[in-house]
């Protein structure tokens, strides 16, 4: 029978500090929002990598409760018209602190907090987002100018953020950062101009 000699344990994993278990927390709740509120996009995250797709799913999250306090959600609760920009001012203002501190108090903001600072964005992103976002409030008809900045807000930014997501670690040179970038706007601006489509044929 073979004896066991004695020795120390070993030693058992540290514990998760308070920010690491709510980091992981806030990004968890980012995985929710993008599993229950878009099946296909959801089912697309997963073909990527774990560390990519954290960061797709972070951003996603915000920018879908930000649409939820433009066109969805608030209204269901009954959210006067008049106060849903405040709300909207309130989350910009939120995720511009959260983006320079590191913490939200407010799960979803921290989770965008991350990946804004891991990716090397700030508010020359999400400020267009923004600003877009007010335009639904604002505005029903659009002129070609308008129509331009509201799809670089509200889209192509979206695709550069994406974008600084996939580059995390990886050297790009100025030439190819340019292209990507490029491609990225390119992209976004096709998926909301299909989106028009898709509500205009409804």
């Amino acid at each position: 029978m073979t004896r066991r000699l004695p020795g120390r344990r070993p030693a058992a994993p540290e514990a998760p500090t308070g920010l690491e278990k709510y980091d992981r927390v806030a990004q968890e709740t980012a995985s929710v929002v993008i599993r229950r509120y878009s099946t296909s996009f959801g089912l697309a995250s997963r073909l990527l990598g774990a560390d990519v797709r954290q960061h797709i799913e972070n951003v996603y999250a915000l920018v879908r409760v930000a649409d939820e306090i433009v066109d969805g959600a608030a209204a269901g609760a009954g959210v006067d018209p008049a106060h849903v920009e405040a709300l909207l001012d309130a989350l910009e203002q939120e995720t511009e602190d959260a983006m320079l501190r590191g913490y939200s108090t407010n799960l979803v903001v921290h989770a965008f907090a991350i990946t804004a600072r891991r990716a090397g964005f700030g508010a020359e992103l999400t400020a267009p987002f923004f600003a877009s976002m007010r335009m639904d409030l604002r505005r029903m008809e659009h002129t070609p100018a308008s129509f331009t900045e509201y799809v670089y807000g509200s889209a192509e930014v979206v695709g550069l953020m994406c974008l600084r997501a996939f580059l995390v670690g990886h050297a790009t040179t100025c030439p190819e950062r340019i292209r990507f970038e490029e491609g990225a706007k390119r992209l976004g601006a096709a998926f909301q101009k299909v989106n028009f489509l898709r509500d205009l044929a409804a």
